[in-house]
């Protein structure tokens, strides 16, 4: 169980009684401890829902079930246990594949339950009926399917249980006359797997390679936030004088106060990870998958050490070696995995202990110069950025002030971020960039898209967040692309009293791949341009305070203002900031060709 978690005392029905599958449901989530499930109520699911509030259970109604998944995404990451989303056969079900697909790439244990249409009616194309196994499959850990109404209890306690073991989604599918009848059940207690540290002889292994190294460096992934492990890797990265490394989008997997923090790998990332990490002889990846598009070239830096060893450590055998090139492969827990270890190292003779002081010296070096570069890293120096910047002279936003600087911005909400902050990001160009600029003392407390890479993720998934940690501020970045998708959100914040912090990048466009546009296609503009209303207007509108920002020393204050409203005074808040449009790098320079043109009408498209 999480630390996050609090004693759950309510009962639960003992031994084999007569109740209802809707009864059997109902118990069976009690027992895996759920007070909260997101979603939007349907007549599908409603005998079940009728007795919620009598066990316990609070159906939090979201504006699109987008959204309900997403915010269980969220709340599962905070808490450790499961997220639970629900909707009504049919749409309400797939309008959930996205949020479930960002889940499955972030680990979390979010269990989706999917009424389906009666089994009296199966296969005749009645109202709101589909097939919805094959839409969740490949982003399911398990899909179960109650074959019975007798099997309710079973099906539900297995997918919880796998959720948990396999860490990520899985599907409960209920034919919906199932929810009634009468059964003789008995409630399945939860079971959870012990994880080991690995096998013996590759921790041995590992220890003999550290034990040589000259120059070791961790990876912290996400597995040593859902190991809650990051004691466990600031112990091994101690006996190493070893320099830690974030994986990508897990700046939260190491404190950034402590000495041989270095900062997040990947996109945007910090240049001081990266150059330390390429001077590694051996890697330790702890926790990370080593994802393919967590380690690409970046900054003009193809940072790899591809002449290091590389020990990987994943609960999941099936990512050991599969990206990248490994030498010891341990599947086992991170925190596990980390204290075995630095047990085997404790009393030995390491090559690296005598260069201990000069490595750390050099730590604080490349840290010192990559600070130094992102304070005097104002603005994007581009060709097109530089004819933004001074497009942007011209111009006045409708708030009157004028555009900043994203890059200043970030600098400035870095600042103003409050203590035991969890920050969630959307995907885009701007909050892309914001990877350099967050940092975390505790684990749980960042959240993005991960590999799925969907707009309109965070701030779903920080009111979720929110749900399952009250007492912490909570906010959420979005470029006005990704906010348009998400920000009817806002009503389920007013209407449920879930306040959250919603930072706005205003900048008019798509951001991300206009880039493209700039770099491939001679800044031939298609479909990139937004055209926007006010954004705290339409928060003021829907019950939510708004604030405009069109200058830079307005941008701290502006935050601490509506972090304080969000926590003091039950308030969300949408902060508006106006941004110029110029553009970071693009996500994957590998991901697009120079354009050929063959026919003559489309000659001058080079």
């Amino acid at each position: 169980m999480s630390t996050h978690d609090t004693a759950d005392t309510r009962p639960v029905v003992q031994g084999k009684q007569k109740m209802t599958p809707s009864e059997a449901f109902v118990e069976t989530m009690v027992a895996n401890g759920v007070t909260d499930m997101f979603g939007i109520m349907g007549s599908a699911f409603m005998d079940a829902m009728d007795i919620f509030a009598p066990a316990g259970i609070r159906l939090i109604p979201v504006v699109h079930e987008q959204g309900a998944g997403h915010m269980a995404d969220g709340y599962a990451r905070v808490s450790g246990r499961h997220g639970l989303v629900i909707g009504q056969n049919g749409p309400g079900i797939s309008n959930c594949v996205t949020s479930i697909a960002a889940a499955y790439w972030a680990h979390s244990p979010v269990v989706i339950v999917t009424p389906e249409a009666g089994t009296t009616g199966m296969g005749l194309g009645g109202f709101q009926e589909c097939h919805q196994l094959p839409m969740f499959q490949e982003f399911t850990k398990y899909q179960g399917h109650v074959t019975h109404p007798a099997r309710m209890a079973e099906f539900t306690g297995r997918c919880f249980s796998r959720a948990m073991d396999e860490m990520g989604p899985t599907q409960l599918n209920i034919p919906r006359d199932y929810f009634y009848g009468e059964i003789e059940a008995e409630i399945p207690q939860p079971s959870r797997l012990d994880r080991g540290p690995g096998g013996a002889k590759s921790l041995d292994e590992a220890a003999e390679l550290l034990a040589q190294a000259e120059f070791p460096v961790i990876i912290s992934g996400g597995g040593v936030v859902m190991a809650d492990a990051v004691e466990e890797c600031k112990a091994l990265a101690e006996r190493l004088g070893a320099p830690v490394v974030n994986s990508y989008l897990h700046n939260d997997s190491f404190p950034a106060s402590h000495p041989l923090w270095c900062g997040p790998l990947g996109y945007q990332g910090s240049k001081a990870a990266m150059k330390l990490l390429s001077q590694a002889d051996v890697v330790v990846a702890l926790g990370s998958r080593l994802g393919p598009f967590g380690t690409l070239p970046q900054h003009g830096l193809d940072y790899w050490p591809t002449k290091a060893k590389v020990i990987q450590i994943d609960a999941d055998h099936k990512m050991l070696g599969l990206v990248k090139k490994i030498s010891v492969g341990i599947c086992g827990d991170a925190k596990a995995a980390a204290v075995a270890l630095s047990e085997r190292l404790e009393s030995r003779e390491l090559a690296c202990d005598a260069s201990k002081e000069a490595r750390f010296g050099k730590v604080q070096e490349e840290k010192a110069a990559w600070e130094r570069e992102l304070d005097e890293w104002t603005h994007e120096r581009d060709p097109f950025s530089l004819d933004a910047i001074e497009e942007a002279k011209g111009e006045k936003p409708f708030s009157g002030g004028e555009y900043l600087h994203p890059r200043q911005v970030l600098r400035e909400l870095e600042k103003a971020l409050p203590e035991d902050v969890m920050v969630s990001t959307d995907i885009g160009n701007i909050n892309s960039v914001a990877n350099s600029y967050l940092r975390f003392e505790k684990p749980r407390s960042f959240f993005a898209a991960m590999s799925f890479g969907n707009c309109g993720y965070a701030f779903p998934t920080i009111i979720g967040a929110k749900v399952a940690a009250p007492h912490r501020p909570a906010i959420s970045y979005a470029g006005d692309g990704a906010w348009g998708m998400s920000l009817m959100e806002t009503m389920t914040c007013v209407r449920h009293n879930i306040p959250v912090t919603a930072v706005v990048f205003h900048n008019r466009q798509w951001g991300a791949e206009k880039k493209n546009q700039v770099d491939f296609y001679n800044r031939r503009f298609v479909a990139g341009e937004l055209d926007n209303q006010s954004f705290a207007e339409i928060g003021r509108a829907m019950g939510a305070e708004g604030i405009t920002v069109d200058r830079l020393e307005d941008v701290g204050p502006a935050l601490k203002k509506a972090v304080d409203m969000q926590m003091n005074e039950g308030k969300t808040c949408i902060l508006e900031i106006m941004c110029t449009r110029e553009l970071g790098d693009p996500f994957r320079r590998d991901a697009l060709k120079k354009p050929v043109r063959l026919l003559e009408k489309y000659q001058d498209y080079v």
